[in-house]
Order: C-alpha cells, then sequence, then structure tokens
C-alpha cells in the first residue's frame, strides 16, 4: 500500500493532531493545517519533510483555496483531505447571539465547504480521492444548550451525504466521522464559546452540565486505528460512528422517530390524499 498524503485542518489538538501523528508515524506525508503555525511546529520538528505545516483560518477563503494548492503542488496528489476544524457554542436558542450563530456556521460548515469546494478540482483530475468531515453524533440527534452546534453538524452531514452521490463517478469516496463523547480539549475556552446565561434556564443548565460531568468518555488515542481503517478500505462507509455509544444512541433515537412518524401515518397519508388505513 502506497503511502497516503492527507490534508487536515484543525491539526494543532484534539482529534486532528492525533490523526496527523498516527498517519505520519505510519510513514505518511501530511499538510498539517492550524490558525497558528507555531501550534504544529514540533510536528515538523519530529517528522521532517513529511509534514507541510500551514497557516490556516478556515474562514478565510482566499487562504483554504491557496493551502489547498500549496499542498496540492507540495506533495503532487492529495490522497486525503480531513475537514476537522470547527467549535462549539454552548447556549439556548433565546441566550444566542445571531452573530454568535453565524461565526459558528462560518467555521464547522462554510469552513468545511471552503476545503471541499477547493479540493475537488484536483481531486476531480487526479481521479481519486477520499473525504473525510468530522461531524459528531450531535449531528444526528439534538441537545438542549448546543443546538446551535448540533444544526451546524447537521448541516454538515447533508453536505457529505450529497457530495458522496455528486462525486462517486469521479473515484472520489466521502466518509462522515461521527464520534461520541471522548476526554479531548474539546470543552476549553479555545473549542468552545458561551452564550450570555439568562436566569430562566439556570435548572436547565444544571441538569445538563451534571449529566454531561458524569458522562463515560472515550481515549481519543484509541481513534487512530479506526481511522487509518477507514482511510485503507476500498469501500469506506459513508457514515462511521467513531466510539462505542454512537450506535446504541442512534438505535434508540432512530427507534423514536419510527414510531413517532408510524403514529400519524394516518394523518400524513391524508394530506396526500390518500385514503386513511382501516
Amino acid at each position: 500500500m502506497k503511502n497516503k498524503v492527507w490534508f487536515i485542518t484543525g491539526a494543532s489538538r484534539g482529534f486532528g493532531r492525533i490523526w496527523a501523528e498516527a498517519a505520519l508515524s505510519r510513514g505518511d506525508q501530511v499538510a498539517a493545517t492550524a490558525r497558528t503555525p507555531e501550534s504544529i511546529a514540533d510536528l515538523k520538528a519530529r517528522f521532517g519533510d513529511a509534514v507541510l505545516p500551514l497557516a490556516l483560518d478556515v474562514t478565510d477563503s482566499r487562504q483554504v483555496e491557496q493551502a489547498v494548492r500549496q499542498a496540492h503542488s507540495h506533495f503532487g496528489r492529495l490522497d486525503v483531505v480531513l475537514n476537522n476544524a470547527g467549535y462549539s457554542l454552548v447556549g439556548t436558542t433565546e441566550e444566542a447571539d445571531e452573530s454568535d450563530v453565524r461565526d459558528l456556521f462560518d467555521a464547522n460548515y462554510f469552513g468545511t465547504l471552503r476545503v471541499i469546494q477547493a479540493a475537488l478540482p484536483l481531486l476531480r483530475q487526479q481521479g481519486s480521492g477520499h473525504i473525510l468531515g468530522v461531524s459528531s453524533a450531535m449531528g444526528l440527534v439534538a441537545a438542549p444548550l448546543i443546538g446551535f452546534y448540533c444544526a451546524s453538524k447537521w448541516a454538515v452531514e447533508a453536505l457529505h451525504d450529497s457530495l458522496a452521490q455528486e462525486v462517486k463517478s469521479f473515484g472520489i469516496k466521502v466518509t462522515l466521522l461521527e464520534p461520541g463523547a471522548f476526554a479531548t480539549d474539546f470543552g476549553s475556552a479555545l473549542s468552545m464559546k458561551r452564550s450570555r446565561g439568562l436566569e430562566a434556564y439556570d435548572e436547565l443548565r444544571d441538569q445538563v452540565v451534571g449529566r454531561l460531568s458524569t458522562a463515560e468518555r472515550g481515549d481519543p488515542q484509541a481513534t487512530a486505528e479506526a481511522i487509518l481503517q477507514i482511510v485503507d478500505a476500498q469501500d469506506p462507509p459513508l457514515r462511521f460512528a467513531v466510539g462505542a455509544g454512537v450506535l446504541p444512541l442512534m438505535r434508540q433515537a432512530f427507534a423514536d422517530r419510527l414510531t413517532t412518524w408510524e403514529a400519524w401515518e394516518f394523518a400524513s397519508n391524508a394530506a396526500q390524499g390518500k385514503p386513511a388505513k382501516a
């Protein structure tokens, strides 16, 4: 198996850092990007010419285009394009400022879109490539206080679902990575912004924080081998649940949805002009 060339956003910490190190440790080459080059300088020191460190703010369209093209020119190809950059916004629907929500979508959704649009012409030309988008279990269900983060990941899910159907004939693969709860720094100030708090939601906030404080979190380092298996697969999945807790959550969520849809099927049919079942 030939060594792969990766382009990774948000490679300075968390999953982006772990997966970049895993790829480099097995002999792959990585264009590692971060908003501050200093945060990824150690990768260059450790892995030498296998690393191309690049400054990248995914909210800057011109910088995205330049970084993707520079990485492709430097290594001669791109095999894996991994969109990992993003953050969370904590706040109820009433509490969040519209500007904060727009900024969240600019990074989580439009940042991902910018990288994909910059990479697609190059991947189509080479007739290969694998686009990986970091979604979340919260891209399939929603939770209180992080509804806007969930919404951004639901949008990422739809984007990749449509993309996979559009680019399959070009030899381009697409996978959504859907992590559950892991012991990363995702709750730090660097990865999470908080809206103003309204007293009316204090009780709900305490309940949610209490549940989160006792939730079991996986070891993020343990994810590396699974991600390498995904990028090495001849026929990788469109969706991949990262962590043991995701699938049970999805089983329950989708069972509940089916139960509700079926309970109201008589009204759905009537809305179509179909007679109700006897």
